[in-house]
C-alpha cells in the first residue's frame, strides 16, 4: 500500500504502513507538522471528542452536548454568556424536528393499538413454528435481516419517510428477535446502512436532494462545472464500503446470538391489542393516508395528524384516549427529539465560534502536493464536523467551498472531486450520537430499555460504516 503515497505525505499515516523512511521525511516538513498541529488543538475537534468521550461513559448525550458546546466556546475565545447565547439561538432550529418526532410517536401509538403490528409479528411467529432447527432458524433470521434492510433503504427512495417507519415497525417485532436470540446491534447497523447509503448513492428521493442539489449544486457553485449524472459514478466506490461494512456486521460481528429480558420485552413493548378486522383495516388506511401526506403534503405533522385522526373517526381509540396516546407518543420518541434540539444548539456554537472554517481551511495549508495527505485530511474533517452537528446535508455547504479550489490545485480530477466532497460530508452521519441515522434506530430497538444508545447503535455504527467509507472513499480519491 506504500507504494500510493509520496515520501512527504504524512507522518502518522506513514507510520501505519510502517514505513521508516517517509516517518523521517515528515520529520523534516514542518508545514506537515504543524498543520497537524492546527488540527489537533481546534476546538471544534476538542468538542467533538469532549462530546464522545462524555457519551462513551454513559453521561446523558442531552448533557453531554451542553458541556462539549460550551467547551468549544470557551476554548474558542467565547464567554461563557456569549456561547450559551449562541447555543439557545441554535436550539430554535431543532424545535420542528422534536415536534414532528412526538406527532410521530403518538401516531405509532395508534397504530399499535389497531392490532396492525401485533398482526405482523403473530404472523411471523407463526413462520417461526414451535420447534426451531437450526436450518430454519437460519433461514428466518437472514430472510428478516433482508426485509429489514429492503425497508430501510426504501424509506430513503421508493416511499421517502426517512425513520418514520422505524417506531411503528421495529417496536412490535422486538419479541421476534428476541425469540430467535438476534443481536439488535446487527438491526442497528442494517437500519443506519438503509438510511444512509442510498442518498449517498441512488439519485431518488433523499439522494436526489444529497446529490444533485447539496452535493453537485454546492460543487458548481464553486466554480467546478460538473453534470449530476457524475455523482453516482463517484460515488460508487464508497458505497461498496458501506455494503462491505453492512456485510461484516451482520455476518461476522453480530452472527452469534444474543439473549435480552423476555420479561422487559413483553411489558414494556407497545402493549399488545386486540386483532379484529375493522380495526385491521383502519389501521392500514391510516397509514396508507400517513404515507400519501408525507410524500404530497412533505408533512410528518399533517400526516401523523390525518392518520390519528382516521383512527378517531373509525372508533378504534377514542377523543379522551388520544390525550393518553399522545404522552405515550412523547415517551417513545421525546428523547429524540430532545437530542436533535440540544444538537442545532451545539452546532450553532461551532459555527458562531469560525472554528469550522478554520478547520476546513487548515487543510490547504502546508500541503503542497502531497495528493495522499491531502485526500486524507479532507475526509478526516469532513468525519469531524459531521459527528458534530449530526447532519452531512449540513456539512457539505461549508467544506465544498475550500475542497473544491484544492482539488483543483493538486491536479485531483472532477470525478475525484466528487467522490471527496461527497464522502467527507456523508462521514460521521453514522457513529455520531447525535445523528437522526442512530438515533432513530435506538428509538426503535430501546422501546422496551434494552438497546444502548452509545454501546449497541453508535459505536457499532462508527466501527463498521465510518472506517471502510474512510478507507473506500481515500481509495477513490486517490483512483478516479
Amino acid at each position: 500500500m506504500s507504494v500510493f503515497f509520496r515520501k512527504t505525505d504524512c507522518l502518522f499515516l506513514s507510520s501505519v504502513l510502517y514505513s521508516t523512511d517517509s516517518v523521517s521525511d515528515c520529520k523534516h516538513n514542518p508545514g506537515v507538522i504543524a498543520m497537524l498541529w492546527e488540527v489537533l488543538k481546534n476546538p471544534v475537534l476538542i468538542s467533538v471528542v469532549i462530546l464522545l468521550v462524555l457519551s462513551a461513559l454513559r453521561l446523558n448525550v442531552v448533557f453531554s452536548l451542553i458541556i462539549a458546546a460550551l467547551s468549544g466556546g470557551l476554548l474558542a475565545g467565547k464567554g461563557g454568556v456569549e456561547t450559551m447565547n449562541a447555543f439557545g439561538t441554535g436550539l430554535a432550529s431543532g424545535a420542528k424536528i422534536a415536534f414532528n418526532y412526538a406527532m410521530l410517536g403518538a401516531f405509532s401509538i395508534a397504530i399499535s393499538r389497531s392490532g396492525v403490528t401485533e398482526l405482523l409479528a403473530r404472523e411471523l411467529f407463526k413462520r417461526i413454528g414451535g420447534e426451531v432447527t437450526p436450518k430454519k432458524l437460519f433461514v428466518f433470521k437472514y430472510t428478516l435481516l433482508l426485509i429489514l434492510t429492503l425497508a430501510a433503504v426504501s424509506s430513503q427512495n421508493l416511499i421517502p419517510v426517512h425513520i418514520a417507519f422505524i417506531p411503528v415497525l421495529i417496536p412490535p417485532l422486538l419479541q421476534v428477535f428476541e425469540k430467535i436470540r438476534l443481536d439488535r446491534r446487527a438491526v442497528a447497523c442494517i437500519l443506519t446502512f438503509g438510511l444512509i447509503t442510498p442518498y449517498m448513492f441512488l439519485p431518488f428521493g433523499f439522494g436526489r436532494i444529497y446529490l444533485n442539489e447539496v452535493l453537485i449544486g454546492n460543487l458548481n457553485s464553486n466554480g467546478l462545472a460538473v453534470s449530476a449524472s457524475l455523482a453516482p459514478k463517484a460515488m460508487l466506490i464508497p458505497a461498496l464500503g458501506m455494503v462491505a461494512g453492512l456485510l461484516i456486521a451482520v455476518f461476522i460481528s453480530y452472527r452469534r446470538p444474543r439473549d435480552y429480558d423476555r420479561a422487559e420485552t413483553e411489558t414494556k413493548v407497545m402493549e399488545p391489542a386486540e386483532i379484529r378486522p375493522w380495526n385491521v383495516g383502519a389501521g392500514i388506511v391510516a397509514i396508507l393516508i400517513g404515507l400519501a401526506g408525507q410524500i404530497w403534503l412533505d408533512s410528518l405533522v399533517i400526516a401523523a395528524l390525518a392518520g390519528i385522526l382516521v383512527f378517531v373517526i373509525a372508533r378504534v381509540i377514542s377523543l379522551r384516549d388520544t390525550s393518553d396516546v399522545f404522552t405515550q407518543g412523547v415517551y417513545l420518541m421525546g428523547g429524540i427529539g430532545i437530542v436533535m434540539i440540544a444538537a442545532s444548539g451545539f452546532a450553532e456554537v461551532m459555527k458562531a465560534t469560525g472554528s469550522v472554517k478554520a478547520l476546513v481551511d487548515v487543510v490547504s495549508v502546508g500541503i503542497g502536493d502531497q495528493r495522499g495527505l491531502a485526500v486524507f485530511l479532507m475526509l478526516l474533517i469532513g468525519l469531524i464536523i459531521t459527528m458534530g452537528i449530526g447532519s452531512s446535508f449540513s456539512t457539505v455547504p461549508l467544506i465544498a467551498a475550500i475542497y473544491v479550489p484544492l482539488c483543483v490545485q493538486l491536479g485531483i480530477s472532477p470525478l475525484a472531486t466528487i467522490s471527496i466532497v461527497g464522502v467527507a460530508g456523508a462521514l460521521g452521519d453514522a457513529g455520531s450520537p447525535v445523528s437522526e441515522s442512530v438515533l432513530g434506530p435506538t428509538a426503535g430497538l430501546n422501546a422496551d430499555g434494552q438497546h444502548d444508545h452509545i454501546y449497541d447503535s453508535t459505536i457499532p455504527t462508527f466501527i463498521h460504516y465510518n472506517i471502510p467509507l474512510l478507507i473506500a472513499g481515500w481509495i477513490a480519491g486517490m483512483i478516479l
